[in-house]
């Protein structure tokens, strides 16, 4: 019984963090490219929308998970349907991480040797062209690194979540270890959490590691 349950929170946690960590990728890259390249300059500069852009992600970054959760019970009901379950923590986890993500990735591009740019410049290369085939290429294992430290991330912020009502991991250790007093509950789900975490980084790190000898 208390495997089912285990297993179950197991997957809701996993079901969170992959949902939310694929939508911050696909936003959270574009953005940081957005910062790098409308940045004073960038390929595309425009100074406005870089301001605009900057300000966004550095509002939602400084909101703590917990404060922001609670502030997006409304727009997680309009979204979802609900303000509970794995679903409704999706909505928070996503713009929480998509910011902090796109920092990170923006620090990863503008690590990219900008002679690399120049050179593409002076060989007639297009601004898209230099961002997929430059920018991004170069860029990948700062940015693998950046992904795994926001799934470690959003791990943390899902067993907080959980204990509010979104299910998971988190949901099982306040319900049935912290409420019942049950140490046992909590120390295995703690186990689960730290193998969970150190299996993501443990993959990430090698996957960095192998783009960075490419």
């Amino acid at each position: 019984m208390w495997i089912d349950r285990l297993l179950q929170g197991l997957l809701d946690t996993l079901l969170m963090v992959g949902v939310s960590s694929l939508i911050a990728l696909l936003v959270g890259v574009p953005m940081a490219v957005l910062l790098v390249t409308s940045g004073k300059g960038g390929i595309f500069e425009a100074p406005v929308l870089n301001r605009v852009l900057g300000a966004i992600v550095n509002l939602f970054r400084s909101i703590p998970f917990l404060i922001l959760m609670v502030a997006l019970i409304p727009f997680t009901r309009l979204v979802v349907g609900t303000t509970y379950g794995v679903w409704a923590a999706v909505v928070p986890l996503t713009i929480a991480a998509t910011p902090f993500f796109a920092r990170i990735a923006e620090v990863s591009l503008r690590e990219v040797d900008h002679g690399l740019i120049e050179a593409a410049q002076a060989m007639g290369c297009r601004r898209w062209h230099i961002v997929w085939h430059v920018l991004l290429p170069e860029a990948l294992p700062g940015i693998v690194g950046g992904f795994t430290i926001t799934l470690v991330t959003l791990i943390n912020s899902s067993a907080m979540a959980g204990a509010i009502g979104a299910g998971g991991l988190g949901d099982i250790a306040y319900r049935y270890g912290y409420q019942r007093f049950d140490s046992q509950i909590m120390l295995t789900v703690i186990v689960m959490l730290v193998a969970l975490v150190a299996v993501i980084q443990l993959g990430g790190d090698r996957l960095a590691k192998g783009l960075n000898k490419r």
